[in-house]
Parts: C-alpha cells; sequence; structure tokens
C-alpha cells in the first residue's frame, strides 16, 4: 500500500519539476512527504491519500480556509494549499512549525456527524487527558474552526501542535 502512496508523490513530483526530500509523517490517512523545488526554491509538504473520500473532506476544508483569509487558528498557524490533485489524491500545502493546527482529513465540513451525549462525553474525556493543560485552548480552536462549519473530530497533540 505504502508502495501506491509513494508512486504517486513520486509522480506528483515529476509533473510540478520538483523531487521528494523525505518523509514528514504517517498516519491512518496517508504520508506526508517533503517537497523540494528543482527550479524554485523551498520545501513544501506533499500529502498522499490512501483513498479519495478524507482526500475530499480535506482539499474542501483547506479551500474553505483560503477562502475565509485563515492562516491561524488562535495564533496556532494553519497550512495554506498550494496545489493538489485530484488523481492522486495529494495535497501540496505550505510548511508550517509548531503552533500549528493540520491534518483534516478526519474532519467535516458544513456539518457534523451526530452522536449521543454519552460519546460525546467519552471523546472529551479522552481529548482532555491527551491535551492535559492545553485542553482548554485545544477546545477554543475547534470552536474557532465550527466558526467556519469545521468540524474537527479527532483532535490530538500530533494535529494540534502546542510546541
Amino acid at each position: 500500500m505504502d508502495e501506491d502512496i509513494i508512486e504517486k508523490a513520486e509522480a506528483y513530483a515529476a509533473r510540478r519539476e520538483r523531487r521528494l526530500a523525505g518523509r514528514l509523517g504517517f498516519g491512518i490517512h496517508g504520508i506526508v512527504f517533503a517537497l523540494e523545488g528543482n527550479v524554485h526554491p523551498g520545501v513544501s509538504a506533499l500529502k498522499v491519500h490512501r483513498s479519495d473520500e478524507p482526500y475530499v473532506r480535506e482539499r474542501d476544508i483547506y479551500r474553505r480556509l483560503a477562502e475565509n483569509g485563515v492562516t491561524a487558528v488562535c495564533g496556532f498557524r494553519v497550512p495554506c494549499l498550494i496545489d493538489c490533485d485530484d488523481a492522486l489524491p495529494a495535497l501540496e500545502m505550505t510548511m508550517v512549525k509548531p503552533p500549528f493546527v493540520l491534518d483534516f482529513a478526519g474532519a467535516w465540513l458544513d456539518w457534523s456527524p451526530t452522536f449521543s451525549d454519552e460519546v460525546w462525553e467519552e471523546r472529551a474525556a479522552k481529548w482532555a487527558g491527551e491535551f492535559g493543560e492545553d485542553w482548554p485552548m485545544a477546545q477554543a480552536i475547534l470552536a474557532e474552526l465550527e466558526e467556519h462549519r469545521i468540524y474537527m473530530l479527532d483532535p490530538s497533540p500530533s494535529n494540534i501542535r502546542f510546541r
């Protein structure tokens, strides 16, 4: 499976006269690579998704953020969409350093799935435990995202990074 993603990342890079410069991270939805320019200097992040549904959600969320001029949420940087390729499915974004908010493949745009109060309570308790003393700020970030009708249902210290 990863070989397929690597091939797609290499194809994306080649089409844009760029090259992969290592892996930045991976998760359930895909792999993130550093992408360097052959002609134009600079490094960007390239996320190649394993499937279309999370890709489309994430692409549309980054587009919504761009339309609304959002480059930070509660002072936490948000990557900006540089380019995308629906056939691969790949997103190229600016690099960000902590504090940041990223990885919207598990988020929803314009509506949030309905869960029972018990499920929400379990999730909130889990997230509070993961974030510890940072949980109130993480909640503020989630609330600000909701003002843009973006519902992040998988917040974690890896996608809302404080330090």
